[in-house]
C-alpha cells in the first residue's frame, strides 16, 4: 500500500520536476491510501492557485485510492509522532495514517526526511509558473 502526502499530490497536479516520482503511486489507485486532511489540503492549495473545478478535479481523482479517515487510534498516534519526531499536525497525522495502514509514505516534504517506510525525494525548483494540469 502506498501514500501519497500532500507535497506529492501538489507536485504532481502540477506537473513539477518531481511529478514522475509520485506518478507511479498516484496511478496505481488499488494500491493507494489516501488520508482526509491531504484532501484538504489539495483541494484549498488548487483552489487557491486555479479554481474550484480543477480542484474538484483533482478531488475526484484521489478519491479513486481507498480514504482513510482520522480515527481516534490515528490521531493519538499522531500526538506521539509529532511529539517525538516533531512533525507538525497534518504531516503526523498523515504518517500516522500510513503506519496505521502499513503503507510506504511518498513524499518531498524534508519533514519526512530519515522516517522509517518513507519515499523522499527532494524538492526541486523550476522558473515556469505553475498551474494545475488538467485530468485527462
Amino acid at each position: 500500500m502506498n501514500l501519497v502526502d500532500t507535497s506529492g499530490w501538489i507536485e504532481y497536479f502540477f506537473a513539477g520536476p518531481n511529478a514522475s516520482f509520485f506518478a507511479d503511486p498516484i496511478e496505481k489507485p488499488r494500491e493507494l491510501l489516501v488520508p482526509v486532511v491531504c484532501l484538504y489540503e489539495v483541494f484549498k492549495k488548487i483552489n487557491v492557485v486555479a479554481d474550484e473545478a480543477r480542484a474538484l478535479q483533482a478531488v475526484a481523482q484521489m478519491r479513486e485510492g481507498q480514504l482513510a479517515d482520522v480515527t481516534e487510534n490515528i490521531a493519538l498516534s499522531a500526538s506521539l509522532i509529532s511529539i517525538h519526531h516533531g512533525l507538525p499536525m497534518a504531516d503526523s497525522t498523515i504518517y500516522a495514517t500510513a503506519r496505521s495502514f502499513r503503507a510506504v509514505t511518498w513524499t518531498q516534504d524534508e519533514d519526512f526526511s530519515g522516517l522509517p517506510d518513507v519515499n523522499y525525494k527532494p524538492a526541486r525548483t523550476r522558473a515556469s509558473s505553475r498551474r494545475p494540469k488538467g485530468r485527462g
